[in-house]
C-alpha cells in the first residue's frame, strides 16, 4: 500500500478509498495506491451523491493544514509563531505561514495549476470511475492544525432535495454529519483533529445554477487523509482473504 503519488494515476494500479471502491481489490494486486489527502476526504462524501444523482461538475476550494507539507513546514510555523524568523534552510514555504494563507500547494505546472490542484482533478475522476466529471480546484495552505477543509460546489445531473442529501450522507460509512446552522454546528478542524471520520456540513442548494449543491468537508489529513485510509485498505484485504503469502516453506534439516 503506497502512500506516495508514484502509482496513483498508473492505469494498471488501483487508487482506493475503502468506503468508495474497495470492491475493486483482488488478491492479484501487488501495489495499491493510497490517494492524496484532500481527495480522500472529498470522495467519501461525493461517492453516494454521484451514485444517486450523477455529478456533472465540481468547483473545489481547499483550506489545507500546513502539516500536510511535512516536518519542515511544522518547524517553520513553530518558529514564526514564537516570533522567530526562520533561516532559509528551515523554511518549507517562500512566504510566512503563520497568520497567512498561501495559494500554492506543491509546485506550479504548465497550465498554472499546482500539482495538488491537478491531483484533485484527476484522482477524483479515477476513484469515482467517471472521466466525464468536469473538475476545477484551488488549493490553499492555511495556518491550521487538525485537518483540511474544503468548500465543494457540485452541479448534479438530476434534480435533488437537500433533505435527501443530508439523509444519505448521515447513513454513509465514514461520515459524521454536522449540519445545524441554527445551533452554529458545522465541521471544523477543531472537531476533526485526531479522528478517523470525514465531517460534512453546510449542506445547501446552490441557487445560482440548476441542480447545484454546496458542501463543506473536513477531515484530519494525517489520519483519514493518509494513515487511516492505508490501514483501512489493509484491513479490507485481511477481512476478505485477499493477501497471498510470499514466504516459502523451509524443510527441517
Amino acid at each position: 500500500i503506497d502512500n506516495s503519488s508514484a502509482w496513483r494515476m498508473d492505469p494498471d494500479k488501483k487508487l482506493i478509498v475503502p468506503e468508495v471502491n474497495a470492491d475493486q481489490l483482488t488478491a492479484d494486486d501487488k501495489i495499491i495506491a493510497n490517494p492524496n489527502c484532500s481527495t480522500i476526504q472529498m470522495v467519501v462524501a461525493l461517492a453516494p451523491i454521484h451514485e444517486a444523482y450523477g455529478i456533472q461538475r465540481l468547483v473545489i476550494s481547499t483550506y489545507q493544514s500546513f502539516t500536510g507539507t511535512g516536518m519542515q513546514a511544522v518547524k517553520q510555523y513553530t518558529l514564526e509563531s514564537k516570533g522567530f524568523a526562520p533561516k532559509a534552510e528551515e523554511k518549507a514555504y517562500a512566504y510566512p505561514i503563520f497568520e497567512n494563507c498561501i495559494p500554492q500547494c506543491d509546485i506550479f505546472l504548465d497550465n498554472d495549476y499546482t500539482k495538488e490542484e491537478m491531483k484533485l482533478v484527476n484522482e477524483t475522476r479515477k476513484i469515482l470511475g467517471d472521466s466525464n466529471i468536469r473538475v476545477t480546484a484551488t488549493a490553499v495552505r492555511v495556518p491550521v492544525h487538525g485537518g483540511h477543509s474544503e468548500a465543494v460546489n457540485i452541479e448534479l445531473r438530476k434534480a435533488y432535495e437537500v433533505a435527501d442529501i443530508k439523509a444519505m450522507l448521515a447513513q454513509t460509512e465514514g461520515i459524521q454529519l454536522l449540519d445545524n446552522p441554527s445551533k452554529l454546528e458545522y465541521p471544523m478542524p477543531y472537531y476533526a483533529k485526531d479522528k478517523d471520520d470525514v465531517f460534512v456540513g453546510r449542506i445547501r442548494r446552490d441557487e445560482s445554477v440548476e441542480n447545484g449543491l454546496n458542501l463543506w468537508v473536513v477531515a484530519d489529513n494525517l489520519r483519514k487523509g493518509a494513515a487511516t485510509n492505508a490501514i483501512q485498505i489493509a484491513e479490507y484485504l485481511i477481512k476478505n482473504n485477499l493477501l497471498k503469502s510470499t514466504s516459502k516453506a523451509v524443510a527441517n534439516s
